[in-house]
């Protein structure tokens, strides 16, 4: 089963698109160091200073398993206020 994963902002630019499916069952920190050897070092270094949302609400357990179906927002931190 999967999960789908969401760029916004800078994040959409350095992955090069707005989202992507992949596996379940890992935990964010695996899924982070996947995404960013997949997507190289200018999304690693977004990733770094990133907040994630789990369906909408913000992830504090980055170790927990990612069940099948849920939604991974990546929002780098904004500019402005």
């Amino acid at each position: 089963m999967d999960l789908t994963v969401r760029y916004f902002a800078g994040a959409r630019a350095a992955a090069g698109r707005t989202e992507e499916t992949t596996s379940a069952g890992r935990s964010l920190d695996e899924l982070l160091g996947e995404l960013a050897q997949r997507h190289g070092p200018r999304l690693a270094a977004v990733l770094e200073v990133a907040s994630f949302l789990v369906d909408g609400v913000h992830c504090h357990d980055r170790g927990t398993p990612l069940p099948a179906g849920v939604t991974i927002d990546v929002l780098p931190p904004f500019a402005g206020g």
